[in-house]
């Protein structure tokens, strides 16, 4: 009689932690959804970081190769010309607007006034590639044009070039008639315009 006693305690112990066990798992399946959920909604409520392309820096002069594309087109008036901006770095860069540009004499004494500008095409953000070329057009009116008092003959032996937001300049060799003193504007610049200009094609 006491063996059958002992047996049904011992059944009974066996059950009751069947259960225990049964129960704590449960409860802790019951646990983990909740955890997870959290995870997730934390993850969601964080906005993922934004990638920012980094900005393409200003085309400065030591990055440009300046140039003129000849002969000039015009027949009445300025000749036109394709004042050329290649970009010889080793990376893209931008230009936007009007370069400076002025006649040089011997020595490089500036001869009569600066280029006016020639507000024919609104100015654009460029993006030069590595070797790509953008360029302005360029008007020289002969000083025969004027009178002589007011815009004396003089050999420029150049062009003084200041790129669109630069304050260091680039001296274009080129032989030209300009005005001797400061006076009438027989130079002219538009503002800069993509791709390589024509020589003789009023640009």
């Amino acid at each position: 009689m006491k063996n059958v006693l002992r047996a049904l305690r011992l059944r009974k112990v066996q059950a009751l932690a069947v259960t225990a066990v049964v129960a704590g798992a449960g409860a802790a399946a019951a646990i983990v959804p909740t955890v997870a959920a959290s995870a997730s909604s934390d993850s969601a409520a964080r906005p993922a970081s934004a990638v920012r392309p980094a900005a393409v820096p200003r085309c400065t002069t030591a990055s440009l190769r300046v140039w003129l594309a000849v002969p000039g087109d015009g027949t009445a008036g300025p000749i036109y010309y394709a004042l050329e901006l290649s970009n010889v770095s080793k990376s893209a860069c931008t230009i936007y607007g009007y370069p400076g540009v002025s006649a040089v004499g011997a020595g490089g004494k500036q001869l009569g006034s600066a280029a006016r500008r020639n507000a024919v095409k609104p100015a654009t953000l460029i993006t030069l590639a590595k070797g790509a070329t953008a360029h302005v057009q360029l008007g020289i009116t002969d000083p025969g044009f004027f009178s002589p008092t007011a815009c004396p003959r003089a050999n420029a032996i150049g062009l003084r070039v200041y790129p669109p937001n630069d304050t260091a300049s680039t001296i274009v060799d080129f032989p030209f008639a300009a005005c001797g003193k400061a006076g009438p504007s027989f130079l002219s610049v538009s503002v800069a315009i993509p791709g390589v200009g024509i020589p003789g094609y009023n640009v």
